[in-house]
């Protein structure tokens, strides 16, 4: 089994899409990071959802819990704000999210060490053209990853094989 053999398609935005679509993804589609593509369709970002809200909410609730619990529930127009007018690298920089991916070969253990490393629950599976341009396989999330493990141990169905 190698990545390629793992990966699945996985809803993507790129970066010249609106901010305050790729958050409607996200939660829409209840996914555990966003996986954010340049022009080229190669992958940018993965950002996960904690992260994201990071980059949402004001930066005194993140530093101090007591703050936190002062703020109002109405705060959802401040998060509207903070997204208006921009674009998705505009909101995500790649420097604080660079994208964690592997090659079609690689093994379950050299992602999951990947996504351990980067405290990513997913990871991009790539391939490189003939002409050095890259091209998005899927993704690898780490539900997949325990899905396989426990499917290798006979654990799938809650009973040991």
């Amino acid at each position: 089994m190698r990545a390629h053999d793992l990966a699945e398609p996985y809803p993507y935005v790129t970066t010249d899409d609106d901010a305050i679509d790729a958050a409607r993804l996200l939660a829409e589609n209840s996914l555990p990071a966003l996986l954010v593509l340049d022009a080229d369709g190669q992958p940018h970002a993965i950002v996960p959802g904690s992260q994201l809200l990071r980059q949402l909410i004001p930066s005194y609730a993140v530093d101090d819990p007591l703050l936190a619990s002062s703020v109002e529930n109405g705060a959802g127009s401040e998060i509207a704000e903070r997204l208006e007018g921009l674009t998705v690298a505009e909101w995500v920089p790649r420097r604080l999210f660079p994208p964690p991916y592997v090659g079609p070969d690689a093994t379950p253990m050299e992602v999951a060490a990947l996504m351990a490393r980067t405290h990513s629950p997913l990871v991009a599976v790539i391939e490189r053209e003939g002409d050095g341009r890259v091209r998005l396989l899927g993704t690898v999330t780490a539900a997949r990853l325990i899905r396989y493990v426990l499917v290798r141990l006979g654990l799938q169905d809650g009973t040991r094989g």
